[in-house]
């Protein structure tokens, strides 16, 4: 269900498959074997004060129980997590946990707002901390915006298609006569365990 939601969610197909990999060839598509790996999505969520399982491979979701008073929903879903890992762990290697959580840039700018709103009616004590908690907000949003220009470079990276370039590069190696000799020193360098620079 959950898989089928993502899957039709065409926004979620175009960023995912912005990201694969770059080919220089074109495959035919083949039909999977079973040997291919499937991946099994679980997911746990509050809702109306109680967790539930989503889990790809049943029909619906599934009622962990009630969030108690006073508990954080992870309180609930923790165990479960643990317990379902410990479970597979001795035969499957390969678990991800992932969390999805809140935009650390909004719940500081909302933080701020609330800080800013304060500061109008504080009182000479209090307007030192309050001035201090500003100063603190506007670091870890500047630090946010840091962040996410550094994730828009590297996802400009990742997308770039380089393998034009490193043929037009092989190419002219072979043109000058340095692709085969570059290769054979790197054959000889690998398989003496050096790990010296190739130079041209």
């Amino acid at each position: 269900m959950k898989g089928f939601a993502l899957s039709n969610s065409q926004p979620i197909r175009t960023v995912h498959n912005s990201f694969a990999r770059q080919s220089l060839f074109e495959f035919d598509s083949k039909t999977p074997s079973k040997d291919d790996d499937l991946y099994h999505f679980v997911s746990y969520v509050p809702i109306d004060g109680r967790v539930y399982e989503l889990d790809g491979l049943k029909a619906g979701p599934v009622d962990l129980g009630a969030i108690p008073p006073g508990k954080d929903w992870l309180d609930v879903a923790q165990p479960l997590i643990t317990q379902r890992i410990n479970k597979y762990s001795k035969e499957e290697i390969r678990f991800n946990l992932l969390a999805v959580t809140c935009d650390k840039k909004m719940k500081y700018e909302k933080e701020l707002a609330a800080v800013k709103s304060k500061l109008k009616d504080a009182d000479p004590a209090t307007k030192a901390g309050l001035q201090n908690e500003l100063v603190k907000l506007k670091l870890l949003i500047e630090e946010e915006d840091a962040k996410l220009e550094n994730y828009r470079i590297e996802n400009i990276r990742r997308k770039h298609n380089y393998l034009p370039l490193i043929m037009n590069l092989l190419k002219l190696l072979a043109k000058q006569g340095q692709l085969v000799p570059l290769y054979q020193k790197a054959v000889e360098l690998s398989s003496s365990g050096k790990k010296e620079k190739l130079k041209p």
